[in-house]
């Protein structure tokens, strides 16, 4: 291609990318967003604003801010913290901030520039996948239609709305297929390896993705070769390994950390059943993930072109991956073997892409009767598909493409009558222009006319005003968590406080928090939460913790210092004072708090606590410290009483017997009371293990004035753990409610907490110094004296792979304590402990990124040298 081509193709692709997103671009002047209303409030937006923050303050690879604390580089590799697109975004705002025509950036600006960067990411899909299209022999106009029907589809546009790194995988996928044609045909390597690095780089997930449908066309490929003379296949086997081991290679620094948090993260496996074949959406005419254009329907029916190899190529990958779209299990395969996923299907709208531009180079040889029956044949299988009892239902959206499908069909036969002149030209026009009005109209009907849940009206985006609304981020409570900060002297005071299911509130509010949502979390903490101290978070969800259950003890280990609450909030823990309010929000403070640092010679262990209960676990934490092993003779379990036996169990609009509830009233359950009161103490917990019969809805639970909701069994976010812990204040009775239904309700279990441990914690710190703790990103200082001559230090920091330690300038073993957080053996007398955060395996995989680019960089001048020059 000339310069001239070059930068036409640009100028082009610009204007498409434009127009494509004309609907985005006209709800952002009236100032709404085409942004989701979960995922993408909820992560997309404050974790690029989280760690555009980080970065700036020099915090790449860990945060005290993420959750509890956690690897933010590892843990969101999954997100932006690797992705090309976002890295780039980065930089050019921050250079924007730094010469000063940008204010510094806020939540309302990451989702401004969306739209921006998801033009300019379109624009280079259409230029990279052009130049894949003429690779393979296609010319410049026709390469680009297949372009854009790649390229401007709806699984695109869903994936800026809803998640938006998921687009990234749409750039990477056709630069591995440039780099799979040089290699069958040139024997040239170069840019698979680039591609390979690019793509491992930029998100592992789909690296996987995009790699299992590269392999897909590389082995069609081999059954149909495009052209005489490609590369002997063994050949390309060794390219294509010697080329993925280095491009691999290269990648390490931001592969492995990432692959590692993957590794590191704890999700229930999916237990449910996967069909073969499951077809539910119409991908002809009303399509929520997959949209076939009606032009490349007509392409299978023009069957004298079958005889041409790239167009038989392309005409069976489309019908195949088309039905593939139908298969949950091929959805699985693609999501690594779990719950079925649609992520892979921008492979059948490249393959449509490439046979639609292979059909317009070839044009000329369509006689008119051809196009007839392939028109007729597009036209019956859209009256078949009508009749199927598919998802969807009336609408512009697809009745539109109806229309245009007879309109392309009409078209196609007007272009064969070679009387006629420029209908050829037509066609192509018609075709673009097809693509253009369907991403739009979907847009405006699929991604923002079902969302009037959040504030919208129907076929709108999200107004600019909800991003400072009560369900968001309200200025009430945004204000009460700013005066906490102010009055609160120590900076590492968690604040439990979330907005609604927002778990990332904290985040959103800028304040340092108990809650996290993300699909990737420190598998330790998630167990801490689930299994060993069975902490509700007010909703069964995967991915995800929040706050400590109202459980005053955990407060005070984990430095929980306030609590804030809504009018209709679940009960404060004990002990917690109100100290502010604004409005409908009240804040409470710890009256009860312990050092962020505490030491001990007190040790349990994991399996010496296995069969005790959580607040048996409670005491030890506050008694001493729980470790996975310990040379030495562990402290014996702390001991509890179980109350069942003094408790009478009643059922209320229910029937109970052999474990069984059946619950015949609205709401119904069963009271379990207390045959002497003088039993109870300050607090009451109840656990129990609770499980709904049918998969036909979730539930809420009530235990008194404490609320919480469960998932249905079927639920692929559901956390598949049914004992459940609640803590309530204590009562005579305690009232245990669910809707109508049948479920399983066994081991119940009730204790009495007087907090006489957590009293007996209080007075011992006060007989030692205050440490003197620093904790900021992936660097903690700790200066304390071990005057008691303790053996062990535990912080509330997670332990996670990437800590290392100094005590007194020695180098020291991190330990995990207390199931999820570090603990560091002490000497007597003054400490300084210096804990430090590195991803897991970055030095080792900069190293080996350096060597490796540094062979290639110096082969390559050896190989250039040693080329003779032409005559």
């Amino acid at each position: 291609m000339t310069k001239k081509s070059w930068i036409g193709l640009v100028m082009v692709s610009v204007i498409t990318a434009i127009i494509a997103h004309g609907f985005m671009l006209s709800e952002w002047m009236q100032e709404r967003y085409v942004v989701g209303p979960n995922d993408g409030l909820s992560q997309m937006i404050p974790f690029k604003h989280f760690l555009y923050e980080s970065m700036r303050d020099g915090n790449f690879f860990y945060s005290e801010r993420f959750g509890l604390g956690g690897g933010s580089f590892s843990q969101l590799g999954y997100y932006f913290s690797t992705s090309i697109v976002f890295l780039v975004t980065v930089a050019i705002t921050a250079f924007l901030e730094w010469i000063g025509l940008l204010a510094t950036p806020d939540l309302q600006y990451w989702a401004d520039v969306t739209v921006f960067v998801s033009i300019i990411r379109l624009s280079v899909i259409l230029i990279i996948t052009t130049i894949f299209f003429r690779l393979i022999g296609l010319k410049s106009r026709f390469s680009y239609i297949g372009a854009v029907i790649y390229g401007i589809s709806i699984l695109y546009f869903r994936h800026v709305t809803y998640w938006e790194f998921f687009a990234d995988a749409i750039v990477f996928l056709p630069l591995l297929l440039i780099g799979a044609e040089r290699i069958m045909r040139y024997g040239k390597p170069g840019w698979f390896i680039v591609a390979v690095a690019l793509s491992m780089v930029d998100n592992f997930y789909f690296a996987y993705i995009n790699f299992l449908l590269t392999f897909i066309y590389i082995v069609f490929r081999w059954f149909i070769p495009l052209v005489e003379n490609e590369l002997k296949r063994k050949r390309q086997i060794v390219y294509f390994l010697v080329g993925g081991v280095l491009g691999a290679a290269i990648s390490t620094p931001f592969f492995v950390p990432a692959v590692y948090g993957y590794l590191n993260n704890f999700r229930p496996p999916f237990e449910g059943e996967i069909p073969l074949f499951d077809m539910t959406e119409n991908i002809l005419s009303d399509g929520k993930l997959v949209v076939l254009p009606a032009f490349a329907i007509i392409c299978l029916f023009l069957f004298p072109l079958y005889k041409k190899r790239g167009f038989r190529l392309f005409a069976i990958m489309t019908v195949l991956l088309a039905v593939l779209h139908a298969s949950p299990a091929v959805g699985s395969v693609f999501n690594g073997l779990s719950a079925p996923q649609f992520r892979w299907e921008h492979m059948l709208m490249l393959v449509a892409g490439g046979l639609v531009a292979i059909t317009l180079q070839n044009w000329k040889e369509i006689q008119l009767k051809y196009a007839v029956i392939a028109a007729l044949g597009t036209i019956g299988l859209y009256m078949l598909f009508s009749k199927l009892e598919l998802e969807g239902k009336p609408s512009l959206y697809s009745d539109s493409l109806e229309v245009m499908a007879l309109i392309t069909c009409a078209i196609a036969i007007l272009a064969t009558v070679r009387q006629f002149k420029h209908w050829d030209i037509a066609l192509w026009i018609g075709i673009v222009a097809s693509s253009l009005i369907t991403v739009n109209l979907f847009q405006e009907e699929k991604l923002t006319g079902n969302n009037s849940k959040v504030e919208q009206v129907e076929g709108q985006g999200i107004p600019q005003s909800f991003f400072t609304s009560d369900s968001y981020n309200g200025e009430a409570s945004r204000e009460l968590v700013q005066q906490l900060t102010v009055r609160e002297e120590d900076p590492l005071a968690r604040i439990d406080w979330m907005i609604g299911t927002r778990n990332n509130t904290p985040i959103v509010q800028d304040f340092l928090g108990t809650s996290i949502y993300s699909s990737i979390l420190n598998q330790h903490l998630l167990h801490f939460y689930l299994n060993d101290l069975s902490i509700d978070m007010g909703r069964e969800s995967v991915s995800r913790y929040a706050g400590f259950g109202g459980r005053a003890n955990l407060y005070s280990i984990l430095n929980g210092v306030y609590a804030v609450r809504s009018d209709k909030g679940n009960p404060v823990p004990f002990g917690f004072e109100e100290v502010e309010h604004n409005g409908k929000f009240k804040a409470f403070e710890n009256e009860h708090r312990l050092p962020f640092v505490r030491t001990t010679h007190r040790v349990y262990t994991e399996e010496e606590l296995e069969d005790s209960p959580v607040l048996a676990r409670e005491h030890a934490m506050l008694n001493g410290a729980i470790l996975e092993e310990w040379d030495e003779q562990p402290e014996t379990s702390p001991t509890v009483e179980n109350l069942m036996d003094k408790v009478t169990v009643q059922p209320v609009q229910a029937e109970y017997k052999n474990d069984k509830l059946v619950v015949t009233g609205k709401n119904g359950g069963i009271d379990l009371k207390v045959s002497d009161v003088r039993l109870l103490k300050e607090d009451t917990y109840i656990s129990f293990y609770l499980e709904r019969s049918t998969a036909d809805k979730g539930f809420h639970l009530k235990v008194n004035d404490y609320k919480t909701t469960r998932k249905r069994t079927d639920s692929i976010y559901r956390t598949r753990v049914n004992d459940i812990t609640i803590r309530v204040p204590s009562e005579e009775t305690i009232r245990i409610r669910v809707p109508e239904g049948t479920y399983t309700l066994s081991d119940l279990a009730l204790y009495a907490e007087d907090y006489s441990t957590l009293e007996e914690a209080e007075r011992k710190v006060e007989q030692t110094s205050e440490p003197i703790v620093e904790w900021k990103g992936g660097h903690a200082t700790v200066q304390l004296d071990n005057s008691n001559g303790d053996s062990l230090a535990v912080m509330p920091i997670p332990f996670e792979k990437g800590w290392t330690a100094k005590v007194n300038g020695e180098k020291v073993s991190v330990l995990k304590a207390n199931y999820a957080f570090s603990g560091i053996p002490i000497e007597a007398g003054k400490n300084t402990i210096e804990m430090f955060y590195r991803p897991p395996y970055f030095g080792a995989s900069l190293i080996v990124s350096f060597l490796v680019i540094t062979g290639l960089f110096v082969w390559m001048i050896r190989k250039k040298r040693n080329k003779p020059f032409a005559d």
